[in-house]
């Protein structure tokens, strides 16, 4: 009789390794302005001779960046907050509703921000964290020098991210 047992496959998921109350105020620290990678980016780009304006409440979105000679604003994005299509992003298991609903309000914010740039005449690039951290990073010199590549240019939107991996 013991044979004739139906066996299911057990299905762990990993326990947070820290109490909830520490993962909220964990979470509740992080920084949405001035945060490491923003600040590399920027003193890189002001050694170049780019001069910027900081999280202007003027420009719809509040860029990181904004480059009013160039009519161009710069978003440094999160790739977990902003939901990107990189091997950084994964949708945490617990509490998933509310991590889809954030995260899809976020991404919705974004494609808003963006129809209102354009609408003002203002051009657009999105520097995304796996740029520079990850297993496909492209790293802050080329972040960098891609950057400063699309100021110069007239192109009205882009983005810097992570090779592809259909990229070599």
């Amino acid at each position: 009789m013991a044979g004739d047992m139906l066996r299911l496959p057990i299905v762990r998921r990993m326990p947070d390794i820290v109490a909830p109350h520490v993962r909220s105020r964990m979470m509740s620290g992080i920084r949405g302005k001035d945060t490491k990678p923003e600040l590399l980016i920027r003193k890189a780009l002001h050694s170049m001779g780019f001069r910027f304006r900081l999280h202007s409440c003027n420009v719809p979105g509040k860029p990181d960046l904004i480059f009013p000679r160039y009519r161009a604003a710069i978003f440094v994005n999160g790739c977990f907050w902003h939901g990107h299509d990189c091997a950084l992003f994964k949708m945490p298991d617990t509490r998933r509703p509310f991590w889809e609903a954030k995260i899809e309000s976020n991404r919705a914010r974004d494609a808003k921000v963006a129809d209102l740039l354009s609408q003002q005449g203002w051009r657009q690039l999105t520097i995304w964290e796996c740029a520079f951290r990850g297993v496909r990073k492209i790293g802050i010199d080329s972040t960098i020098e891609r950057t400063a590549d699309w100021l110069r240019s007239d192109i009205a939107k882009g983005e810097v991210r992570s090779l592809r991996n259909e990229e070599p």
